[in-house]
């Protein structure tokens, strides 16, 4: 009986970058109910929490990103990257992969170059349409580079490279026939017209400001907001405003349901997150993007961009959100129109079997090794 596959999956940092490790993760055990699955991820980020409570282990490295503006906090940082490389080295010499995969985040860059100096094939799955330096440096000896984008090859290998999406949590995009049901949840009137705005788990402040400057407008036009500030900015929010500001409005700290909030909206606004793009080309609402400035190489503007150039999202800068953002909302609901055509041209965008794609890539490399 041949033995298990084992797997070790690296990276996280974000939501953008578990939620689709562990998809891939949920499609291996799908595949191979008793391969052996081990996590990498960074001591001290969401990664330690959310992988183990979807069932799976994981080993953290003292590994911390380039802190921009201060040189006293990265002193450190190249000690960190060569503990983190030394401790990558010992899990795989113990653990013994057929194959790494790397999700992006601080953890991904250690093991995969592990991975290239103990010759384990390994395979990146790239979220974003703009490559940061350390998968750019990896894709070189990669074995496949899973992209969601298209020109991806001015910045990897073109014959290493497959579009696969990227992989999404199948409950929160399922929202078939849920528009009233959500609006129920949500106490909302499932005939009005419905904004959501979501910043993510942590908040997004240049949102946030937008629509709280802007909420006497939405309410003239008896538009309803599901406003989700994320944990930052809940409770400064909740003490200008109070819980119950007006019956149209609901104020939340965090979507439990996502589901039923996507489904529930007319028009989404948010940030550009790849992970949330992925799921927005499979909802097929019609959305405001406001790519977050704080990233690097403005990758969220660059995945912005390839929904704007398909006519399948309007963009807003930061800049010019606080000013502008709720405006162009409210005609936008308004314009049935370019609903119809944003709906349809994010829907010809989607993805939706990124996981399994992925999961059959990364057995194939397994295989392979296997049978050397």
């Amino acid at each position: 009986m041949m033995r298990p596959t084992r797997i070790i999956i690296s990276g996280g940092g974000t939501g953008g970058h578990i939620f689709p490790a562990i998809s891939i993760a949920n499609a291996l055990r799908r595949m191979e109910p008793g391969c052996e699955i081990l996590f990498v991820g960074a001591t001290g980020r969401m990664e330690m929490e959310k992988v183990p409570a979807a069932g799976y282990k994981i080993v953290g490295l003292t590994i911390s990103g380039f802190q921009r503006g201060s040189i006293a906090k990265n002193l450190g940082l190249p000690f960190k990257v060569l503990g983190s490389v030394r401790k990558a080295m010992q899990l795989i010499s113990s653990f013994k992969p057929d194959v790494v995969v790397g999700v992006g985040g601080y953890a991904s860059g250690p093991v995969l170059f592990a991975a290239s100096v103990k010759n384990i094939p390994y395979l990146i799955q790239e979220q974003n349409s703009y490559a940061g330096i350390t998968n750019k440096w990896l894709g070189r000896n990669a074995a496949k580079i899973c992209v969601a984008f298209d020109d991806m090859d001015q910045f990897f290998p073109a014959q290493k490279i497959l579009k696969t999406g990227n992989p999404v949590r199948k409950d929160v995009v399922n929202i078939f026939n849920k528009h009233h049901e959500g609006a129920e949840m949500l106490q909302l009137d499932p005939l009005k017209k419905t904004i959501l705005v979501t910043g993510g788990s942590l908040g997004a402040g240049t949102l946030n400001k937008s629509i709280e400057k802007h909420l006497p407008e939405l309410l003239k036009e008896d538009i309803q907001v599901v406003w989700q500030t994320g944990k930052f900015y809940y409770k400064g929010i909740i003490e200008r405003l109070g819980l119950d500001f007006h019956p149209n409005v609901r104020i939340l700290e965090f979507l439990n349901k996502m589901d039923m909030a996507y489904a529930a909206a007319d028009v989404i606004i948010s940030r550009a997150g790849a992970g949330t793009i992925a799921e927005l080309c499979l909802i097929k609402k019609p959305v405001i993007l406001v790519p977050s400035p704080n990233v690097a190489e403005d990758h969220q503007t660059k995945n912005a961009m390839a929904l704007v150039k398909s006519n399948a999202a309007l963009l807003i800068t930061d800049r010019s959100a606080e000013d502008t953002l709720v405006s162009e909302a409210i005609d936008l609901l308004k314009d049935k129109e370019r609903i119809k055509l944003f709906s349809e041209n994010i829907g010809k965008m989607a993805l939706p079997d990124a996981d399994d794609i992925i999961a059959i890539e990364v057995m194939s490399l397994a295989e392979g090794r296997k049978s050397d």
